[in-house]
């Protein structure tokens, strides 16, 4: 039998509103639900009970009895497997997949729905799990179903979901992936006046990027990474650099862009104008730190000795969020800038681009111009995205093995003089590898670093006995796991140890009472600190009604930075052992030391966090502010009144200049205190001394991923406090892996 098509977009409807409009009719699910899947209200039936349990949102139960819906509206009788299939499709995107996989879901259902966890089992034994209910279900059977759907489709037209080989998708999401592949392939087609390294651009890239770098003299390092990544990164109008911390990334890019810009001055079908340069982050903070490196990088830059007349002016160091870039619109999805409105960019760099999620990237896309070169920074090893998508990772899932063509592998030869390893030669490679370059040596983190090795360790998936040993018994000079003696600590010691080490930092605990160490400038490094330390700094440097605001900024600029010496992170949000409960137990720890004058609302030391970008007021998601206790009686315009005390937040200027902005807690409105916060939440950041919290059970947040990014965040401490001892070890087992299809598009 064969489904007819209805060709007057039947379903071309706002997904959202329409989800919105349904109404889900209240029902009593019975706990020993026994589901035939050929009866459609017993799917229902069992969908409302997996969200009574918690087992969905009811957001997936509202999207499967739209698709009801809209197959009666076509005289379609709905078929109950389209239905659950559409609800298990709407929940993974819930947790951040880009589709479901159906060869995947058949094969081991419970697992890759993470349905149900360890807690909701135990609470809801007797209800039927997804294992049991796709029991007697085959992918064939899946594909069938989907094949008779009228809400199903390839794409060709508008339906709700769309069917790809086994990748079941959401359109909304589906299209996404289909702009993302597309603006790269289109650029990864066109054609380069680099490619002859006989022209003249080839020839002023290889002397640009000679004057940029000096030749590697480490043993062991002859290949200068850097320089390769500029070179293949300046052929291709989409490239991607990924690299670990403290590999260079922003020196590269740097370098990148100058040599980019010694090309254009050369040029003469450009005619000497140099390249217009647009520099974006995800998040106010990444934005902000990359604003703070990249200054210093450019002005170390030797333009004097490039070819084509670069100047300071030519390199742009202000850097911006992307949602202010493409010009975000309230209450919408939609940017002003699309294809209609296009960047006025030839070259946009994004930082940190394993946080951008699959809306954004594909927003980025649309609004660029179809000649302009998108260059991608960030650690493929990192966490993915909080919403659906995992970009980066996908980008680069073959980066370490390089897999370089051969003409690529000359072409780089006679660029940058540089013989390319032949682990990373592949006469089969493809188009995408040759766009991709990773940075493999570590500048940050000396060779016996207990954070280098324990990263790397955890990122290989080779911990081993010694090493976790090494780290109980303070073996490493930076690394220290506090409880890691006692097993399975209760859950009072383990508060208790936490909120004693937030406000000292234990430095005691750590090989030599944290003494003796130097940086890399061979400077004296002080002990780990904790939160007194910042807390301190403001107690002892009052400042009266006297005092200018100079002198409150700079003290402002202080604070803030001891501040960032220390930052709590957990894997978790809600309970003991998250986000939510140990901020309060650390304020009331603070309080009771005399750190604080109070521990509950708006007070005098308080550190905020903000979790929504507020245009109005210049703060983006992730923007980290101090508050303090003015005693300027700015609210009072009786300039002969007494001045009266009041609270202010400062925030530091998100543009690199380092300027305060004293705000009033009443104008802030989304934003939480930030003694802890989660690992996903610090992605951009860097501290000198982090301690990660993680919980005494596993749970699917618990992955490689987590546990690696909450390591390398910090630049010369690192310590942990786990609930149980061997979830640290099981945490690494787990990987994130989100289904979807971009890599296979891209490699077709």
């Amino acid at each position: 039998m064969s489904k007819t098509r209805n060709t007057d977009n039947q379903f071309a409807f706002d997904l959202d509103g329409a989800i919105d409009a349904v109404k889900t009719p209240p029902t009593s699910p019975s706990k020993d639900t026994r589901l035939a899947l050929d009866q459609t209200e017993n799917v229902l039936e069992l969908l409302d009970s997996w969200q009574q349990a918690g087992w969905i949102r009811p957001l997936d139960v509202r999207f499967a009895r739209v698709i009801q819906d809209l197959s009666e509206e076509q005289g379609e009788a709905p078929q109950p497997l389209v239905l659950l299939l559409a609800a298990l499709t709407s929940h993974q995107v819930g947790r951040g997949h880009v589709c479901v996989d159906l060869a995947d879901l058949i094969a081991d259902a419970n697992s890759t729905l993470s349905l149900p966890t360890e807690e909701q089992e135990n609470a809801d034994s007797n209800l039927n799990g997804p294992e049991e209910v796709l029991a007697r279900v085959s992918t064939e059977q899946c594909l069938d179903a989907l094949g008779m759907a009228l809400a199903v489709s390839d794409g060709s037209h508008t339906t709700p979901l769309v069917l790809s080989g086994t990748r079941l998708y959401l359109r909304r999401f589906w299209r996404y992936e289909q702009k993302i592949a597309a603006g790269i392939l289109q650029r990864l087609a066109q054609p380069s006046t680099l490619t002859d390294p006989s022209s003249l651009a080839a020839k002023t890239l290889s002397n640009a990027l000679n004057v940029l770098f000096k030749p590697q003299g480490s043993a062991g390092y002859s290949v200068d990474y850097q320089k390769l990544a500029c070179a293949l990164a300046a052929r291709n109008r989409f490239a991607v650099i990924t690299g670990g911390p403290g590999t260079g990334k922003t020196t590269t890019v740097v370098n990148l862009l100058a040599a980019l810009q010694s090309v254009a001055g050369e040029s003469a079908e450009r005619e000497g104008r140099k390249y217009r340069i647009r520099l974006a982050a995800p998040t106010g903070k990444a934005a902000a730190r990359l604003n703070e490196s990249i200054g210093g990088a450019v002005s170390r830059l030797p333009l004097a000795q490039l070819p084509g007349q670069v100047s300071l002016a030519d390199i742009p160091t202000k850097v911006t969020t992307l949602h202010r870039l493409l010009g975000s619109r309230p209450d919408t999805r939609k940017f002003r800038h699309n294809r209609d409105n296009p960047l006025l960019v030839d070259i946009l760099v994004i930082d940190e681009a394993s946080m951008v999620d699959l809306d954004m990237m594909a927003s980025v896309f649309d609004a660029l111009p179809a000649n302009a070169q998108l260059i991608l920074l960030g650690d493929k090893d990192q966490l993915a995205s909080v919403d659906a998508g995992a970009v980066l990772g996908e980008l680069c899932q073959r980066a370490p093995d390089g897999h370089y063509l051969p003409e690529t592998v000359q072409w780089l030869k006679a660029i940058t003089g540089t013989d390319i390893p032949a682990s990373l030669q592949n006469s089969e490679g493809q188009p995408l590898d040759q766009a991709v370059a990773m940075l493999r040596k570590s500048y940050r983190f000396a060779e016996g670093s207990g954070i280098r090795q324990l990263a790397e360790a955890v990122n290989t998936n080779t911990l081993n006995d010694s090493m976790l040993q090494q780290a109980r018994s303070a073996g490493f000079e930076d690394v220290v796991w506090l409880n890691g003696g006692t097993n399975k600590p209760s859950l009072e010691d383990a508060q208790v140890l936490i909120c004693r080490h937030a406000v000292s930092g234990s430095p005691e605990a750590f090989h030599n009472n944290g003494e003796g160490r130097i940086d890399g400038n061979s400077q004296p490094l002080p002990p780990p600190v904790g939160y007194r330390h910042y807390l301190s700094l403001m107690q002892d440097h009052c400042l009266d009604s006297n005092s200018t605001t100079a002198k409150w900024d700079e003290l402002a600029r202080s604070v803030l930075q001891a501040f960032s010496d220390f930052q709590v992170l957990c894997a978790l949000r809600r309970g003991p052992w998250g986000v939510e409960g140990l901020n309060e137990l650390i304020a009331d720890h603070l309080l009771k030391q005399r750190l604080i004058p109070r521990a509950e609302g708006w007070y005098a030391g308080r550190p905020v966090l903000i979790t929504g970008n507020d245009y109005n007021l210049g703060l983006m998601n992730g923007d980290v502010g101090i508050t303090f206790s003015l005693p300027w009686g700015t609210d009072d315009q009786n300039n002969d009144a007494q001045p009266q005390p009041v609270l202010r937040v400062a925030f530091p200027s998100s543009d690199g200049s380092g300027d305060i902005r004293w705000i009033s807690p009443s104008r802030l409105q989304q934003l939480e205190t930030v003694y802890a916060m989660t690992v996903h939440k610090s992605q951009g950041s860097e501290f000198n001394h982090t301690c990660l919290v993680l919980p005494d059970r596993l749970s699917p947040v618990l992955t490689r991923e987590l546990v690696y990014t909450g390591i390398t965040r910090a630049r010369n401490w690192f310590s942990l406090i786990t609930g149980d001892a061997s979830v640290f070890s099981e945490s690494v087992e787990q990987r994130v892996v989100r289904a979807s299809g971009l890599a296979s598009v891209l490699s077709r």
